[in-house]
């Protein structure tokens, strides 16, 4: 009696030590196989931070809430939660959040204004028809949430997914998505430090209006400058520079200002043509070579810009044309024309993945070449149909017309955007004599940096409404009435470029789909129903007998 006694004691002492030792030392385990509930390690560290900074309580209010909410969506829902649990135990009371039901209210006329409210904020709803009980019902959606600091706030959109993709693949997305999206919010709002990225917009005749949600979009998480070339002795003290769409050749200087900036670890982003196309008519016009003074450049980072054209088969948007005649008006359809590729083919990188279709225009092909240390990562990739007209290359409306065919479609895949990473050389290694002025500064090997060249320079810009005169969404199309993917990915781009290990590497979680083998649950659904009813119940019993005859032969009761 008196073992059993001080074993009791021992028990719970043990217990009681136990719990003083977990108040001092904080772990976590996730057991899933892809780590769904786990966070990354720079949302870890933008989270713990908080607390360091002023006023940096965050108040997420999550609009994903009902009780009709279609079954995907639950799990979306969860998701959110999940994640925001997660940031709790990071962000202590820094962090906290509330779940509202838009459709909560049961007065129409207040519902409707909560509505309205929200859409003003920038956050529009989504109808879903969800079959119930044999019937067909509408339900009304916001998947967004709305992260506020010191009175600023911020939408993110919780429904990010790829056009093309089943309805399930996209919510899984999504599922992927939630800390990234949350987290950005967060970092935009509390970021005291940030990032200088150059806009290197003197060689392109478009005017500022076409870039102008590029421009406001980088100016909401970097110090955007628009830099003149001439009149700026060097780029260094910027972390990144873009050169959007030239359409005249960069000058030698400013070639050798880009090459030394390279060179001391800055990242660039080239977003150049590789045909001149100034106007096509019904008739045709014919795309001319476009020299600006960089294929060397690009050739001695690794990669060169083709003078060609590339029309896809597979994959194309749409432009509005006539068809006929309806009564006494032209008959106007949307018909594919293959010179403006929708890239649905991304390769393996953060700065990809997840993102929604990439709307081009009038692209080139880019092909690698030898450079020592350098590490090319295909981003933007073609369907396999596609055909490659070389220059001078013939374009037409017409083109829309007519229909492909398969048997002149065959030039397979085709890269618009690399990723380059490592160390590169000078193109003007061995070219400086020692007399002169610029030798003493000069560096013939780079620092290790990144850079990415992508062979629309149409892809960063944004078309101006004819009845407005106010910019458009980047990405937007007037046809479809859908925003591609183009500003996810020049802002995924930027972000990795300059803070790779940063939050954007929690766009790398992936959630595997694991459906059920649709025949055999219907083949053998007794058998499983049984399993997991009777199992359960039967163990149970199993160990109720046990526990019995162990207590019967121990103490005889």
């Amino acid at each position: 009696m008196k073992n059993k006694f001080v074993v009791t004691l021992l028990v719970i002492g043990g217990i009681v030590l136990l719990n003083v030792l977990a108040s001092f030392v904080f772990f976590r385990l996730d057991l899933t196989e892809e780590k769904r509930y786990s966070i990354s390690d720079a949302t870890k560290s933008l989270l713990e931070n908080l607390a360091e900074k002023d006023s940096s309580d965050v108040f997420v209010k999550v609009y994903l809430d009902g009780d009709e909410l279609p079954g995907g969506f639950e799990r979306l829902k969860r998701a959110v939660t999940e994640t925001l649990e997660e940031f709790k135990v990071y962000g202590g009371t820094n962090i906290n959040y509330k779940f509202i039901n838009p459709n909560a209210e049961t007065d129409s006329k207040k519902r409707e204004e909560f509505y309205v409210e929200l859409a003003k904020k920038g956050m529009n709803p989504t109808r879903i028809v969800d079959n119930k009980n044999g019937r067909q019902v509408e339900t009304i959606i916001f998947p967004y949430a709305l992260v506020s600091v010191s009175g600023k706030e911020v939408p993110v959109l919780l429904l990010k997914g790829t056009q093309g993709k089943t309805a399930e693949e996209k919510l899984n997305q999504s599922y992927e998505n939630v800390e990234y999206e949350l987290a950005t919010a967060i970092r935009k709002l509390t970021l005291h430090e940030r990032k200088k990225i150059g806009l290197l917009a003197e060689f392109t005749k478009l005017k500022p209006l076409n870039f102008s949600d590029l421009i406001a979009s980088l100016q909401e998480r970097y110090d955007l400058f628009i830099i003149d070339a001439k009149s700026s002795p060097t780029f260094q003290g910027l972390d990144a520079m873009i050169l959007p769409k030239p359409d005249f050749p960069v000058d030698d200087s400013t070639k050798y200002k880009i090459d030394q900036f390279v060179m001391s670890g800055g990242r660039m982003l080239f977003f150049v043509d590789g045909l001149k196309v100034d106007s096509v008519g019904l008739e045709g016009n014919y795309a001319q070579p476009l020299e600006l003074n960089l294929t060397d450049l690009l050739f001695k980072y690794g990669v060169r810009v083709n003078s060609n054209i590339i029309k896809d088969a597979g994959s194309c948007a749409m432009i509005p044309m006539v068809v006929g005649d309806m009564g006494d008006k032209p008959n106007i359809q949307p018909i594919p024309y293959r010179y403006f590729p929708l890239i649905n083919n991304f390769g393996k990188s953060l700065i990809t993945n997840n993102i929604d279709l990439v709307f081009s225009r009038y692209v080139a092909s880019i092909d690698t070449v030898r450079a020592d240390g350098v590490v090319k990562t295909p981003l933007l990739m073609t369907t396999p149909y596609t055909k490659v007209l070389n220059a001078p290359a013939f374009v037409t409306f017409n083109e829309a017309r007519t229909e492909a065919d398969q048997a002149e479609y065959q030039g397979g895949v085709k890269t618009i955007a690399y990723l380059l990473e490592g160390k590169f050389q000078s193109l003007f290694k061995n070219r400086l004599l020692p007399n002169d002025p610029k030798f003493a500064d000069f560096k013939s090997e780079s620092l290790p940096t990144k850079i990415i060249v992508c062979s629309d320079g149409d892809l960063i810009v944004n078309e101006v409404s004819q009845k407005t005169g106010n910019p458009l969404p980047l990405g937007y199309d007037k046809i479809s009435k859908h925003t591609f993917g183009n500003k996810d990915f020049m802002l995924n781009a930027v972000d990795y470029l300059i803070d790779e290990n940063g939050v954007i590497q929690a766009r790398g979680k992936e959630v595997k789909l694991r459906p059920l083998d649709k025949l055999r649950s219907r083949d053998e659904r007794t058998f499983w129903q049984v399993l997991n009813i009777g199992l359960p119940v039967g163990l149970v019993l199993v160990f109720g007998f046990i526990l019995q005859w162990w207590r019967k032969r121990e103490y005889g009761v």
